[in-house]
């Protein structure tokens, strides 16, 4: 059928059959009526069957297509007991898949009743007569009215016409499996329901219509360049390309299996178009996937390049996520093809949490380099004034070191606002992140404040030697004899111990406490040398802690600090024995 171009006739072609008696000329006039080339009967050899079953040929120069069945003759005795059978067969068939019959009879057959079978023909069909001239006898008048004859299957089809009221209709592409069902009913003996054979037909043919679509699309040069180009990166207009190839296929589909039972057509359309849509959904979302990518990667370094601009963060961040989020967006919607519901919200959802995850990272990078640059901006301010104070120390340090504090706290604070105002985070943030600043101020002087008396006995000898070895005019003292050393020598302990104090507890408060007296009491005035003094269980020394200070807060313990003088006495006591022998 494909061969013979019948098969692309959709439903503009007729089937034509011809029966009657054997020897009758039926193959003859199909010939010369078609233009077709049947075997004919030698007659100079006797009357022999000449056609054996049914034979099937297009015509020639018939518009619509016009297809002929040459059927075996009906009263042939070459079969024998099966004769009859066949006979019965191939006449149902004929009658169950042609649009027109021609029954050759002879002319004295014409007017019986019975044998020219007129009730069951008029039942089936519209019956019409037309006689034609021996062509034995009369050959050229024979062709002549073969010839008018065959105008009348001209348009055969169209109303008015020979089969122009033929229904159900098995289109051309599915003729061949339909006749082959229909033989294989009729040869089974079974029921010919026609309208559940259509649905049969339309089932099987718009079934192998589909699997051949889906097969070309599967191959088509077009969609597979396509889901190369995707998985590269994302393709410009993505849907309008796969769309205009999805609609190919289908418009495909539909020119192939038009003319099939509706319903049957529609459900394998369906699934089809199902089909198709689960085999290109993944380039789909390949695409969806870069665009994804590039729309973070816009973000980033559109956020960059506003943040080096000197735009504020927050106003930096809403500006790249609209302008990000609206490219995605499009490319989103040229992504999606009109013969799919496809939702790209999931995914959507997962671009805005990588922005945000993003422009959270970003953000606390920026503000720990914002609460860096801070910090070592005021340790810069705070390390050296306050190792100079804590050189110079004496009764007034502490409440230099929080003036300092304050002082520096405070000239940095304005800067810190300016930038944390392009954060917009709130007040609550910005003074929580004044408070931590004020902590590490603190944190600045405490350790260096620890780190100071963990060399006390140092900074104490350094002291006892400036005071002990200079005079008030800071200039070296000479021993002359004249000098009292002990006097001199206590009041560089006096000195030294007064740093002691200094550094013994942290002094935020500015309260007064009693442990620069404690000291000078029970140290520099010699109660430590007693040891029945130092064993009583009444001396403030004799403890871990001072009285009304925070343990967090002390610095030296007053047992340390007695242990330290002790120290102290020792190793200055040879220094002053020296001074006294250049008096001698």
């Amino acid at each position: 059928m494909t061969y013979a171009g019948v098969a692309g006739c959709g439903l503009s072609y007729a089937v034509v059959a011809i029966m009657g008696p054997q020897s009758s000329g039926k193959s003859t006039l199909l010939n010369l009526l078609f233009g077709t080339n049947f075997r004919e009967m030698d007659a100079f050899r006797g009357r022999s069957q000449t056609t054996k079953g049914i034979w099937m040929a297009r015509c020639v120069g018939v518009e619509p297509c016009t297809v002929v069945m040459d059927l075996e003759g009906t009263d042939g005795r070459e079969r024998g007991e099966d004769d009859t059978a066949f006979e019965k067969q191939s006449s149902l068939f004929a009658l169950a898949i042609s649009d027109i019959v021609l029954i050759n009879m002879w002319c004295h057959d014409i007017g019986r009743e019975q044998a020219a079978n007129k009730p069951l023909l008029k039942t089936v069909f519209q019956v019409q007569v037309t006689a034609l001239p021996s062509f034995e006898e009369k050959e050229e008048q024979f062709r002549e009215q073969v010839q008018q004859l065959r105008q009348r299957f001209a348009n055969s089809i169209a109303p008015g016409g020979l089969a122009g009221d033929r229904r159900g209709v098995v289109p051309a592409s599915g003729f061949l499996f339909s006749s082959q069902q229909i033989w294989k009913i009729i040869r089974e003996n079974k029921d010919l329901d026609l309208p559940a054979h259509k649905v049969m037909v339309a089932t099987v043919r718009c079934d192998e219509i589909a699997n051949e679509r889906f097969g070309c699309l599967t191959s088509d040069a077009e969609w597979l360049d396509l889901e190369n180009d995707v998985q590269a990166g994302s393709v410009l207009s993505f849907g309008k390309k796969l769309g205009s190839i999805v609609e190919v296929h289908m418009e495909e589909y539909d020119k192939e299996a038009v003319y099939f039972d509706e319903a049957v057509r529609k459900s394998k359309r369906q699934l089809l178009e199902s089909r198709i849509l689960n085999l290109v959904q993944p380039a789909f979302q390949k695409n969806l996937s870069h665009l994804r990518t590039k729309a973070l990667e816009k973000f980033k370094t559109g956020l960059n390049q506003s943040l080096e601009s000197g735009k504020g963060f927050a106003a930096s961040v809403r500006e790249t996520t609209e302008s990000s989020l609206s490219e995605f967006n499009q490319g989103c919607a040229d992504s999606v093809i009109k013969q799919a519901d496809w939702d790209y919200s999931k995914i959507l959802e997962k671009v805005r949490r990588d922005i945000e995850d993003h422009a959270l990272s970003v953000r606390e990078s920026k503000l720990t380099e914002l609460t860096n640059h801070a910090k070592e901006k005021l340790r810069k301010a705070l390390v050296e004034p306050v190792e100079s104070l804590f050189d110079a120390a004496g009764q007034t340090t502490w409440a230099s070191i929080e003036s300092l504090y304050k002082r520096e706290t405070q000239a940095i604070l304005p800067e810190v606002f300016k930038a944390l105002s392009g954060f917009e985070m709130g007040s609550e943030f910005s003074e929580e992140m004044v408070s931590k600043l004020r902590d590490y101020g603190q944190s600045i002087v405490e350790n260096k404040a620890k780190e100071e008396a963990s060399k006390i006995l140092m900074h104490m000898k350094e002291r006892f030697t400036v005071v002990f070895s200079h005079d008030k005019d800071s200039m070296p003292r000479t021993w002359t004899g004249k000098e009292d050393v002990r006097a001199i020598a206590k009041e560089a302990r006096s000195a030294a111990l007064k740093l002691l104090s200094v550094l013994a507890v942290i002094r935020w408060d500015d309260k007064p406490d009693r442990i620069e007296n404690i000291l000078i009491s029970k140290l520099l005035d010699g109660s430590v040398a007693s040891k029945s003094s130092s064993a009583s269980s009444g001396d403030p020394l004799a403890s871990t802690s001072w009285e009304e200070v925070h343990p967090k807060h002390t610095l030296i313990t007053p047992a340390q600090c007695k242990s330290v003088w002790k120290q102290f006495q020792s190793e200055t006591e040879f220094t002053i024995t020296q001074a006294v022998s250049t008096q001698v």
